[in-house]
This record gives C-alpha cells, structure tokens and sequence, in this order.
C-alpha cells in the first residue's frame, strides 16, 4: 500500500513539475508547483518523517498562495492570466535539463547506499529536531521572538494613527476625522 501512494505521489509530483513548464500563464504555473511541492511533501510523509512533510506542505502553499496574492496585486497584466512561456532558451534548457535528469538517475543507481543497520527511533520527529537544531534551539527559539517583534514594530510604525484615532481621544467624533476628508468632520 505504501509503495503505491509512493508511486502515485511521485508520478502527481512529477505531473506538476512539468506543467509549471507548460501552462501559459503565472498564475496556474503557481498553483501548478504548489501542487507538486504537496506531493513531494507527501512523499516525504510517506517516507517515515511526517514533521518535514507538513511543515514542506504548510510552507509550499503559504508561499504559492502569498505569490498568487502578489500577482494579482502587482503585475502588469490582469492577475498574471495572460498568456506567456516559462521556458527561454527552449533547446538549450532541453538539454541542460535532460542531462541533468539523466546523471541524477544514474547517480541514484551508481551510488553506493548505506545498509540499513537497527531499527528506525520511535519519535522520528525529535530525531529531525534534535539533528536540525542540536545546540542552538534557544538561539532558535530567541531569534523567533525577535523576529516577531521586529514585525509587529516595523506594523506600529508604519501606520500613523491608531485604529480609533479617526473618532477622536474619547471615541466622540461623529463624524469620524479621514485622512480622505483633510482630517476634518463634515
């Protein structure tokens, strides 16, 4: 059963792999590799480490779905849907590309693989922490604090005034003061 959601995850991810190169138009080739970074997450899932699929899922389409928003926003055309190709140089990509296909796969087979020696650890995902972080989980954990900060001061800062500044200190002003209207009441 395993081996077939592995097989059937791999041939998903290798589908969409090839449609970021086929679509026409930014927006599908974003949802196009969001949908092969899923399986490649589920492939990961299926291979006994669970934490790095979620977290390969959850980060794939937290940034597909924050650049789809940026097209739309953004780009010169409407919402990245007209038509153009994600290929330059299409003969010479061809074959950079099947070369390297090509070394990768044999390079799988060549490659001389470690023995499987005991049996895998009962909690794979403090394994791949305690690996990931080892040492420096309070550096971690520190910086993540001060990430957040900076991000909530660097919002406070850059909006200048409040969410009830417009009605006033003691919340009174009818009408409200918008910026749109001078800063002035009708």
């Amino acid at each position: 059963m395993q081996l077939a959601v592995l097989a059937a995850l791999g041939v998903l991810a290798l589908a969409g792999g090839v449609l970021v190169f086929t679509c026409n138009s930014m927006a599908r080739v974003t949802f196009a590799l969001m949908g092969s970074l899923c399986c490649v997450g589920g492939v990961v899932t299926v291979l006994g480490l669970p934490y790095l699929g979620v977290v390969i899922v959850l980060m794939m389409v937290m940034e597909m779905v924050v650049m789809a928003v940026f097209m739309i926003a953004y780009m010169m055309n409407p919402a990245g849907l007209m038509p153009m190709s994600m290929l330059h140089n299409k003969r010479g990509s061809l074959v950079v590309s099947g070369a390297v296909f090509v070394a990768l796969v044999t390079a799988v087979f060549v490659t001389p693989w470690p023995a499987k020696v005991g049996e895998p650890p009962a909690d794979t995902t403090f394994q791949v922490g305690k690996a990931l972080m080892g040492e420096q989980m309070l550096t971690m954990v520190v910086l993540g604090f001060v990430l957040l900060a900076t991000m909530v001061g660097a919002t406070v800062l850059a909006t200048h005034r409040g969410r009830y500044d417009r009605f006033g200190d003691d919340l009174d002003q009818r009408p409200a003061r918008d910026p749109v209207r001078g800063g002035v009441g009708r």
